[in-house]
């Protein structure tokens, strides 16, 4: 994937925040941002930006996980896996949205 200037710039600026780049074999075309244990895919957008191409989710067995309702209660699930959506992951997927939404904005 190429990437313009400001989107490496916006790359670094993430890495400087805690954030790791990773890749996502099975989403080639896209950036993977790793913070502790949730991720996301990021995409070029045409401002040269980058935006969210997926919502934030918790990492399962390391894969991009989907939240899912089961019998009332919210799971995080890969293929046969799943975590349980506790409060504490919650907090932390929620943290890890709010500081990757700041350090996307574009600054002066």
């Amino acid at each position: 994937m190429d990437l313009a200037a400001q989107q490496i710039r916006i790359l670094e600026r993430l890495n400087a925040h805690g954030f790791q780049i990773v890749a996502f074999p099975m989403y080639a075309n896209h950036v993977g941002v790793r913070k502790g244990n949730c991720a996301v895919l990021l995409t070029p957008v045409a401002s040269g930006g980058l935006g969210m191409y997926t919502e934030p989710t918790f990492l399962v067995a390391g894969n991009l996980s989907a939240r899912v309702d089961r019998e009332g209660r919210e799971w995080f699930v890969w293929k046969r896996e799943a975590i349980e959506a506790t409060r504490e992951r919650l907090r932390e997927l929620e943290e890890f949205s709010r500081e990757l939404k700041d350090a996307l904005l574009p600054t002066a």
